[in-house]
Formats: structure tokens, C-alpha cells, sequence
């Protein structure tokens, strides 16, 4: 019988093997899912700290200046006034005689406007007139009495005293002859004025009278204007020029006027006169014109509209009056540069609507304007542009 003696080898169990594999693949997981969680979590964080920090941005909104149309034209109201105006005051008192012209009447030089009833100067006239014929037979008889008592000197018959005596009052009396002849004159020229004539050649614009009226003499106790003569035929037009514009305006320049009656057409007109100053309250200039008016087509004290041809001025854009700034560098308006970052621009203002301006220089068109920058924004700063630019600004 054959006994075997080799050692004998144990056979694996099935069950430890899947067992082991189980657990190498559970830790795999395990590792899988903490990896996860970690590169999660960083992600998270590196999200949020760009969300803060793009927080901490200062947000604005964009706006981009419009590029304005050049209209080489001034258009500004303005008013026509007569060449010359005179108010016609009455010199005496009385009552009113007659008038002989009526408003738009045509008037000449020296030509009767009306007449005025004065009795109490009439009186004073002939008073006066008595006074000088007595101041004259006074002095006549001063004169004579006064050669007598010279030649009475020569003989010693009387004093030299006495002559002299006589002698001044024979001055005294020519005196008040030369007195009495000049309230004579003064009232005569009063007189004169009793006729209210025509200072030059015109049209009558206004009668503020009639016939039995009370007069009151002169303009400062209770007189009142009688008539108004203006001349025509040519007229001054007043216009205020804004102070951007005024330098523009030359003397000698030549303007159209336009008026409500005359729609189609246009007159003349050239600039003879500026005031040379600003007025603080309404920052224009005053600027006189004058247009022809031989025809009596245009009317005193009318409405006209002005325009003035003016040299265009390249560069001029629109932004909103509140992408402005004003502070201790002056006025600035605040943009973005190719990079995102904050960069101030100084500029002047052309023309001011109030809720926008004309800015003249300083921007182009390209620019990108932040619209109410903050006060704490400076050059070089970073910002975030609004969400409102890319869901449709209109200003954007």
C-alpha cells in the first residue's frame, strides 16, 4: 500500500475575495466623493470672493453723447422799435382848440399837430407887454431928468452928489426895462408852444386827446402825453444774444428777419450796435440792429424773429446735465477708457437747455460717459457698468 506524504494546499474561499473587493471599491468612492466635495467647496469660494469683490465695484450707467446736427444759424426772438420816438408834451396849460392829425397820420417837419386855448398866458402876455411900455416911459423920464442935472452941474447949481443920484436911477430904470423886455420874450416863446407841431418827419403813432380837453404843462405835474410822432423808415431791432454766441456777433454782419404777417418772407437787416456787456440776469447781450422801411411794411413795437449766419463750430455734442461735475479741478465729465477704467475729462459748455448741454469741447462722439458719477469716483478707479446698459438705456 503506497502512503502519498506530499503537503496538501488549502483551497480559497469564494466569499473572502468579493468581500475585498467590495471594500476596495467602497473606499474608492469614498475617496471620489470627498475629492468632490473639496473641489466644490473651492469652487464656491472662489465664486463668492469674485462675487464680493465685483460687489464692492461701484456701479454706473453709461451714455454716449449725440453728435449735434451743425446749423450754422442763430435763430433768436427779437422786437422792432421805431428809428426815433417822440412823446409830445404840451409847454403851456389851457384847454385843447383843435387837433389836426389822427394816428397813422404822415407828418412833416414843423407841421400842426394841434392847438391849445390859453387864456390866462393871453393875460399874462399883455401884462407883461404893460409892465415893459411903464419900465420905458420910467427910464425916458430917468434919462431926461438926468441931462438936466448934468448941465445944472457945470454951474455949480447943484451937488455932484445929486447928480450922481439922478445918474443911478437912470440905470436902475434901464434895468427893469431889460427886465420887463425879457418876461415880455419869455412869454411870447411860451406862447409859441400853444402850437403842438411835428418834431420831424414821421407818422403820428399815437393821440391820447380832443377837442375841450384840460392841458397840464410838461410831463412831471400831471401832463400827459399827447401826441407820439415816430419815424419809420427805418427801424432799430433789439435782440439778446447768450453770452456763447455774443463774440459770434460782429458789427457790420447782416441777420434775416421774419414776421407772424409775413410768413414767406424775410427782410434785411444789419447789426450797427452792441451793448458790450452781459446782463447778470439774464446772461445775453443786447445787440441793435436796423432794417429798412421804406415800404411801412413793418410795424413799431412788433414781434420778429432774428437769424444771425454764424461760422460752424466742429466737435459739439449733446450729454445729460447731470453726467457733469463740478469740483476743485473744475468741470470735468467722468468716462471710461479702453480698459474699464474711470478717466475725467475737463470741458466747456457751448449751450445749456437745462436738462441737457452742448458740450464744445473736451468729448468726441466715441466717448462713453457715466451718467451721475459718484462723488468719491476718481481717475483710474474701476467700475461695474449697469445692467440697465444691456437691458436697452436709452441714453446707453
Amino acid at each position: 500500500m503506497h502512503i502519498d506524504t506530499a503537503p496538501s494546499h488549502p483551497q480559497p474561499r469564494p466569499g473572502k475575495g468579493r468581500a475585498r473587493v467590495g471594500l476596495l471599491l467602497a473606499l474608492i468612492v469614498l475617496i471620489a466623493i470627498v475629492a468632490f466635495g473639496m473641489t466644490g467647496r473651492a469652487s464656491e469660494s472662489a465664486a463668492l470672493q469674485t462675487w464680493t469683490e465685483k460687489q464692492a465695484l461701484p456701479s454706473v450707467l453709461l451714455v454716449k453723447p449725440l453728435a449735434v446736427p451743425q446749423l450754422p444759424a442763430l435763430v433768436l426772438p427779437g422786437r422792432l422799435e421805431a428809428w426815433s420816438r417822440a412823446a409830445i408834451f404840451a409847454r403851456v396849460g389851457g384847454y385843447l382848440k383843435s387837433w389836426k392829425a389822427e394816428i397813422g397820420t404822415r407828418v412833416k417837419a414843423g407841421q400842426l399837430l394841434a392847438e391849445i386855448d390859453t387864456p390866462e398866458l393871453d393875460q399874462q402876455l399883455l401884462q407883461a407887454r404893460a409892465d415893459l411900455a411903464t419900465a420905458k416911459a420910467n427910464a425916458t423920464l430917468a434919462g431926461t431928468s438926468a441931462k438936466r442935472w448934468q448941465a445944472m452941474l457945470a454951474s455949480d447949481s447943484v451937488s455932484k452928489q445929486e447928480v450922481d443920484e439922478r445918474n443911478g436911477d437912470l440905470a436902475a430904470k434901464q434895468a427893469q426895462v431889460m427886465a420887463a423886455q425879457a418876461n415880455v420874450e419869455r412869454l411870447t416863446a411860451t406862447k409859441s408852444f400853444q402850437r403842438l407841431v411835428a418834431p420831424f418827419d414821421g407818422v403820428v403813432t399815437a393821440r391820447t386827446t380832443d377837442v375841450g380837453a384840460l392841458i397840464n404843462a410838461g410831463n412831471n405835474s400831471g401832463g400827459q402825453e399827447l401826441f407820439a410822432v415816430s419815424e419809420v423808415s427805418h427801424l432799430r431791432v433789439y435782440v439778446q444774444v447768450p453770452q456763447s454766441y455774443a463774440a459770434q456777433i460782429k458789427l457790420g454782419s447782416n441777420a434775416q428777419i421774419s414776421v407772424p404777417e409775413y410768413p414767406k418772407e424775410v427782410f434785411m437787416a444789419t447789426v450797427i450796435a452792441s451793448a458790450e456787456s452781459v446782463s447778470p440776469a439774464t446772461g445775453t447781450t443786447l445787440v441793435q440792429l436796423q432794417v429798412d422801411n421804406q415800404a411801412a411794411r413793418l410795424l413799431p413795437g412788433a414781434y420778429t424773429s432774428v437769424r444771425f449766419e454764424l461760422s460752424a463750430q466742429a466737435g459739439v455734442v449733446r450729454i445729460p446735465a447731470s453726467a457733469l461735475k463740478y469740483d476743485d479741478h473744475g468741470l470735468r465729465v467722468a468716462t471710461l477708457d479702453t480698459h474699464d477704467r474711470v478717466l475725467f475729462k475737463t470741458v466747456t459748455i457751448a449751450r445749456d437747455f437745462g436738462d441737457s448741454v452742448e458740450i464744445g469741447s473736451g468729448l468726441t462722439a466715441t466717448d462713453r460717459i457715466i451718467d451721475t458719477p459718484p462723488d468719491a469716483l476718481s481717475d483710474q478707479d474701476a467700475v461695474q457698468i449697469s445692467s440697465a446698459n444691456a437691458e436697452g438705456n436709452p441714453h446707453g
